[in-house]
């Protein structure tokens, strides 16, 4: 018998994790679970509400990206002892980390005994065995996605009020050259190396290029393991600067082509391209208005953040809302992705290729309908967030 039956989640940090945690709550309360959201907009009330719902031995944190054990939050730290109170209070602490590790070793250094991470791509539990085998692992748990109309009554293609849109924010890959730039032309051109090989073959890992050019270059490197460890933490930039100067390019393309664009997020006012005209900004944008933008959408665009075994949420919103989802692909979506039967796939290393396939999609209204509605029931069958909240759901069952 399931010993687990009070949740504490969070919200007011980050709006995208606080609004998965919502939809994975929906499903816990379904099956008996009481759930406690601890809102960082309203620390000094929470606390207290939180320790009257605490019931020793029945209590368990749900988590995204740290909340809760960054250190930072004093309610939740003793420096004197160096402990968490989930620890005082014998609280398993699950984390579930949408980003690569290697923007968190600082917090991975130092976690809570019954702590237990959840990765959204394979590649970051390989990453986390050979780093951090310290570490309890969890079952794989990619991202999903979420549906404003479950029963399949969204919009067909004929009343979309948007050929294209792409939801997400952008920073122009020059951003990122105080970082790169910082220790000197030496540094520089090494950072630069890593970066080109990245660009010139988007299959392979940041972690991986990182590595073979450190061992290559740094001498005594092979000696130095934490040393390794350390120097990729300090390479996310590199993750940003790729990240960015592909999706600035798959957006490039399609409006210098011809195609305009709707685009939620910031930063796009940036990119630099012959017809910004065919960029249609509508700014920043929370959770369900991108959900909203999708069901307004004919085709919506995907780009992943270097997830080559993972999948990200805007695929399945995409699907989840009755557009047609057109994104690059990875070693897990290849699964169960089929170009041209569910979704569109696109080629990083052929961006070129993106308006004509793009192009004939929106010339055959029937064929965006049949994809879309493809899409609709991949998704719905094993790519919501009550799907994860269902392997969260078994992990809670097993402790004892």
């Amino acid at each position: 018998m399931n010993r687990i039956k009070r949740i504490i989640m969070f919200k007011g940090d980050i709006e995208t994790t606080g609004y998965f945690s919502e939809q994975m709550a929906a499903y816990f309360k379904k099956q008996g679970y009481q759930i406690y959201f601890y809102d960082y907009q309203h620390e000094k009330k929470c606390i207290t509400e939180l320790l009257r719902f605490y019931a020793q031995g029945e209590t368990a944190v749900v988590s995204f990206n740290f909340h809760g054990i960054t250190g930072k939050e004093e309610l939740f730290f003793d420096r004197e002892s160096n402990t968490f109170m989930w620890e005082d209070l014998d609280i398993p602490f699950l984390n579930i980390v949408v980003d690569h590790p290697y923007y968190y070793h600082r917090f991975l250094d130092f976690m809570p005994p019954q702590y237990m991470n959840l990765s959204i791509d394979r590649n970051h539990e390989k990453y986390l065995t050979r780093y951090y085998p310290e570490i309890k692992q969890g079952p794989f748990l990619p991202l999903a996605g979420t549906s404003l109309h479950p029963a399949g009554d969204y919009k067909k293609m004929k009343d979309r009020a948007y050929d294209i849109s792409f939801a997400a924010n952008y920073s122009k890959p020059e951003t990122f050259d105080v970082f790169i730039e910082r220790h000197g032309p030496e540094y520089t051109a090494f950072y630069h190396r890593i970066i080109d090989e990245l660009l010139e073959d988007p299959t392979k890992l940041l972690e991986d290029v990182a590595y073979a050019h450190i061992m290559a270059e740094v001498e005594d490197a092979a000696e130095d393991p934490a040393g390794v460890k350390l120097a990729l933490s300090n390479m996310i930039f590199i993750d940003m600067y790729v990240r960015y100067y592909f999706r600035g390019e798959m957006v490039r393309t399609l409006v210098d082509n011809g195609y305009k664009v709707q685009i939620f997020g910031s930063g796009w006012d940036e990119l630099s391209c012959k017809h910004p005209e065919n960029m249609i900004l509508g700014g920043g944008k929370n959770s369900l208005e991108c959900l909203k933008l999708q069901t307004e959408s004919k085709v919506s665009l995907n780009n992943m953040p270097w997830f080559k075994d993972g999948a990200h949420d805007r695929v399945f919103n995409t699907m989840l809302n009755g557009a047609v989802c057109c994104t690059d692909s990875s070693v897990y979506m290849d699964e169960f992705l089929k170009d041209g039967e569910n979704c569109i796939i696109y080629d990083l290393s052929h961006m070129d290729e993106l308006p004509d396939k793009v192009g004939a999609l929106l010339a055959d209204e029937e064929r965006m309908q049949h994809i879309a509605d493809a899409g609709f029931t991949l998704a719905k069958n094993g790519h919501t967030w009550a799907d994860r909240a269902k392997v969260v759901n078994n992990v809670l069952s097993g402790i004892r």
